[in-house]
């Protein structure tokens, strides 16, 4: 079962054709052809596919140990829980102490209402790895719906072997101490939660109870504190959390949206820990508990984007709350992918409803820039940034560098460098070391001729900062090229292109070099190589130039 989930992802394999009922299975009736199909597409990073097969291998060889762990875990990552349900009692008869299907168990006893035989199967969850972290959770909520509020509270209390995950601890006895009605239980441990980090749910939860009874003052601090440590209100915003008063309802209004709580943060904690199926496996259970938890659905969409099911991703997007803080912020996903999709125009226009409806924020403005840029359209790319800006109100904050940059670049690049040459340097002013702006502005000053030397030490910063970066070490190289430090230049450019090999731009660089010191084939070979590289526009008849006179502009023939 551990490798049915631990299994990596790569892209999608192509989807079965299920219409004939089990017609992988092979001809003796064993289903070893959906087996190996099965293992094929899981291999490719298709669950979705892998769960299909594996399902009907499952059917056909009800036996085989290993063919059911691998459909049990993969029905479950594609939340086919009623399916899972039913392989988890058979497995559950082999092995009694089997953690997941003791766990799956669990919460479908808790989605029936049945919580005392949820608290017993989730007490017997091995106090080790994930499961000595989740195990608790689940038992202390599940003796919360049944009354035994202080029997939850004390299934809490932080153990030595689990002090790493004590704010999520203090968080969830926060939570229940609120769901209890017991205000100074639920203060004490937010605060205990909030002492050395802030997390989105942790301060969303806290200020919430604040707002509630009726301390305005101290919400506000704690969301600007948060403010103040990640710059960002994607996911929560405390001018709109202050904008509702006292009406916010809880956070977790229940003991069994309490146990989604639980299985959410463990999802995120495994997904931080890479482990993408297991991650969709804790978002699909605290969906089956809580099916409009906004945060969790992000989880699951994240989880299918990273096995490239952007259309699956796109449908679980567009059934979120349009208007909620969460839902806004999958919209600005919705767009992302559509864009990947090549649906270009639809990505536009649903930023573009995105920032009407919501004319305080930024975040859409900013992605409408970042799309518009990548297909070039400069200006229009710029114009949004500048919008970005004028909802930030001009903030001249060091989170704010990265915006400056990218009006910076889509100034440039529609060769208006008289307003891009500001936005870096202001870019810069807020975040000096910054290899990229160094890097951009250095490169750009020394390949227009200005400003060289001062940008070939903003180049090299760069590449002190960053030295395996192949675009920063080909502007070092560039510069010294421009410079007239042609043997110095080779050095770099050579590095250059070992460190990005597939660059058009670094190989024609590189190509020049050779010239320059004499190395007139190889810098033929670096020419023609950089033609096969998918060069910019701009790129294509110089390059031509130089392959068929087999020069450089200015540098007459021998």
């Amino acid at each position: 079962m551990a490798a049915a989930i631990g299994a990596g992802l790569a892209a999608c394999a192509p989807r079965p054709d299920m219409s004939a009922n089990d017609s992988v299975g092979s001809g003796n009736g064993t289903g070893l052809g959906a087996y190996l199909a099965g293992r094929f597409a899981h291999a490719r990073g298709d669950t979705q596919a892998a769960a299909e097969y594996y399902s009907i291998a499952a059917r056909r060889d009800p036996d085989n140990i290993d063919i059911q762990q691998r459909s049990f875990a993969l029905l479950l990552a594609e939340g086919r829980l009623d399916e899972a349900g039913l392989i988890a009692q058979r497995l559950l008869v082999i092995d009694d102490d089997s953690p997941l299907p003791t766990l799956v168990m669990g919460v479908q006893e808790a989605r029936a209402g049945r919580f005392d035989l949820a608290e017993k199967r989730f007490s017997a969850l091995p106090a080790k790895g994930i499961n000595g972290f989740l195990g608790p959770l689940l038992t202390a909520w599940s003796r919360a719906a049944q009354g035994q509020f202080d029997e939850g509270l004390a299934t809490l209390s932080p153990r030595a072997d689990t002090a790493g995950f004590a704010p999520i601890w203090e968080y969830h006895a926060g939570l229940m101490g609120d769901l209890a009605g017991r205000p100074d239980v639920a203060e004490a441990h937010f605060k205990a939660a909030l002492a050395n980090q802030t997390s989105v749910r942790t301060v969303e939860a806290a200020g919430t109870w604040y707002q509630r009874a009726g301390r305005m003052d101290e919400a506000k601090a704690l969301y600007e504190r948060y403010h103040a440590e990640h710059g960002d209100r994607s996911l929560l915003d405390g001018r709109r959390q202050l904008a509702a008063g006292a009406a916010l309802p809880r956070v977790v209004t229940s003991a069994t949206e309490g146990l989604a709580e639980a299985l959410f943060d463990t999802s995120s904690l495994v997904r931080q820990g890479n482990a993408q199926e297991l991650s969709l496996v804790f978002s699909r259970l605290a969906l089956s508990l809580r099916p409009d938890f906004p945060l969790a659905q992000l989880l699951l969409a994240d989880a299918m984007m990273a096995q490239g099911r952007l259309e699956d991703a796109n449908t679980l997007y567009r059934s979120m709350n349009r208007a909620s803080q969460p839902g806004a912020f999958a919209r600005l996903k919705l767009a992302v992918n559509l864009d990947e999709l090549k649906q270009t125009d639809a990505a536009i226009a649903e930023l573009k409803s995105l920032a009407a409806e919501w004319p305080d924020s930024p975040e859409a403005m900013m992605t409408l820039g970042d799309i518009l840029r990548r297909h070039k359209r400069y200006s229009e790319a710029a114009d949004a940034y500048g919008t970005a800006l004028a909802r930030n109100n001009g903030a001249k904050e060091p989170r704010n560098w990265a915006l400056y940059y990218a009006r910076g670049i889509a100034y440039e690049r529609a060769k208006q460098w008289s307003k891009a040459e500001p936005d870096m340097l202001e870019a810069l002013r807020l975040s000096p070391d910054q290899p990229d702006v160094l890097n951009y502005l250095g490169y750009t000053w020394v390949d227009q001729g200005i400003n060289v030397e001062k940008g070939r030490k903003l180049i090299e910063r760069a590449v002190e900062l960053r030295p395996n970066d192949g675009a920063i070490v080909d502007s070092l190289g560039w510069a010294l090229y421009r410079m007239g430090e042609f043997q110095a230049a080779v050095k770099y450019l050579e590095r250059a292109s070992e460190l990005k090999p597939e660059d058009a731009t670094v190989n024609e660089h590189l190509g020049d070099a050779f010239w320059r010191v004499g190395r007139e084939t190889e810098a033929r070979y670096q020419w023609k190589r950089a033609m096969g590289l998918d060069p910019e526009p701009e790129q294509i008849e110089p390059l031509k130039a130089k392959i068929s006179t087999g020069r450089l502009p200015g540098i007459p023939l021998k």
